[in-house]
């Protein structure tokens, strides 16, 4: 396995190996399970498996953790090598990012609600590392977990309207025992939270459980969801949406495919989590 920082080193490496199937999972490290997931299964279809390594810091606001993301690069690499990857590839900043660094790539849709609306900015800052990492490593296949669900339909919308040729794969949210979604930042918990932190799931569930019923109303899906989630004394909502599972737009009924989706604050560690339902599947049985 090759760990490198250079653009040009893997630009060079992958000219070599450009008649190989080219599998790229993009991280921000501290990897787990649910990055390593994405990882095997990538490793599964393609010859050759590159992984990104890189806090990007224009994902983060202000007021945002970026100095204290969970970072270890060391034990990364002994995951990654562990699972047969062939290429790191883990950049400084100023490598990303020139000092006059002025062009970035914006998606104006699909990320004007959910974590867009409540984190100005951020995925225009995932949009352009994003592109930036495809420009670099040139995939034929990117895979990506659906727990970061609204990021994966901008991902998509922009390889779509950007003409890129790179295929992409989603993958399910992997989950802990008590089925709360893996996260980098769960390392953050403490005790007491990490407890409370199953509401986020069991709210989720729940709804899913009253649409199955023949509920329709997101209103009072959602009261009831609030009541799971603001039972625990740690808790802090952000949102919680009940949309349309294409384009995002919050549902007056309940209809189609939709994506029930929530980001909460479990003392101050932010967590999100989501699941999409199909009233037709229910309607089958």
């Amino acid at each position: 396995m090759i760990v490198t920082a250079s653009i040009n080193k893997i630009r060079a490496i992958i000219k070599k190996n450009k008649n190989k199937t080219i599998g790229f999972v993009p991280t921000m490290g501290a990897l787990h399970q649910g990055h390593l997931s994405l990882v095997r299964r990538a490793r599964k279809d393609c010859n050759f498996l590159v992984v990104s390594i890189f806090v990007n810091p224009i994902q983060f606001g202000p007021k945002e953790d970026f100095k204290n993301y969970p970072r270890n690069l060391k034990k990364d690499i002994q995951l990654l090598k562990k699972e047969g990857v062939d290429l790191v590839f883990s950049p400084k900043n100023e490598q990303m990012y020139f000092y006059d660094f002025s062009v970035f790539v914006d998606e104006v849709e699909l990320s004007q609600t959910l974590c867009g609306k409540s984190r100005p900015g951020h995925f225009k800052g995932v949009c352009t590392v994003v592109s930036k990492l495809f420009n670099i490593v040139n995939p034929d296949i990117a895979y990506f977990g659906q727990k970061d669900y609204q990021q994966v339909l901008i991902i998509k919308r922009m390889v779509r309207d950007l003409n890129l040729s790179v295929k992409i794969k989603v993958l399910p949210t992997v989950r802990e025992k008590d089925n709360l979604a893996m996260s980098s930042r769960n390392v953050y918990l403490k005790p007491q939270a990490r407890k409370d932190s199953v509401c986020l799931y069991e709210a989720l569930t729940f709804a899913k459980k009253l649409i199955k019923q023949g509920q329709r109303s997101p209103e009072e899906i959602l009261n009831k969801m609030r009541e799971i989630i603001t039972s625990k004394e740690s808790t802090k909502i952000d949102y919680m949406i009940i949309a349309d599972a294409e384009s995002l737009k919050e549902l007056k009924v309940i209809k189609g495919k939709a994506l029930i989706s929530l980001a909460v604050y479990i003392d101050e560690v932010r967590l999100i989590d989501n699941i999409v339902v199909n009233i037709k599947s229910f309607m089958k049985k």
